[in-house]
């Protein structure tokens, strides 16, 4: 308590400001280093192939999991880029797991600042992927500065069109 009656209102407060942001800075980095931790060793098992052609994989990398459903079934084993400068994934999954040949393959976070995954939707097709086949329909990776830069477009144009409203509603009287 004496320390803090040796410093002005003024001092303390910029002082439990600055220990509350190193704080903050603390844990986003806690979150980013364990969201980025490596994932465990493949299980014992079959698997096959099978390819994905993306636009952008932005944080995606060799080892990374394939959900489908919220379940892993498989992982990511290599990146290449075609002559069109896509990145081609391949990935393992689990040889039990048939999948349907109109199914697609998205690339997502676990959160915002997570790690990336492959998340497998499900076609309704009879027809299943063969070892070494490729999706057909893929999702390319979100980025965030893409995102909020969306968001504030989207602002921005609410607000033009709100003050357009209020112009014309003073032209009229």
């Amino acid at each position: 308590m004496k320390i803090i009656e040796l410093y002005t209102k003024e001092e303390t407060r910029n002082l439990k400001v600055g220990l509350s942001v190193l704080g903050v800075i603390l844990l986003i980095f806690l979150a980013i280093f364990f969201s980025r931790s490596e994932i465990a060793p493949k299980e014992d098992g079959k698997y096959y192939q099978l390819y994905a052609r993306f636009n952008r994989t932005d944080g995606l990398q060799v080892g990374d999991i394939v959900r489908l459903s919220g379940i892993d079934v498989g992982r990511v084993t290599d990146t290449v880029l075609d002559d069109n400068f896509k990145a081609i994934l391949k990935m393992e999954i689990k040889e039990e797991i048939q999948l349907p040949d109109d199914s697609s393959a998205a690339i997502v976070s676990f959160s915002i600042m997570g790690k990336k995954y492959i998340e497998i939707e499900p076609g309704g097709s009879e027809d299943m992927l063969a070892p070494g086949d490729e999706f057909s329909y893929t999702q390319d990776a979100m980025v965030l500065e893409e995102l909020i830069e969306r968001i504030i477009g989207i602002g921005k144009a609410k607000r033009q069109g709100k003050k357009e409203k209020i112009e014309e509603k003073k032209n009229d009287e």
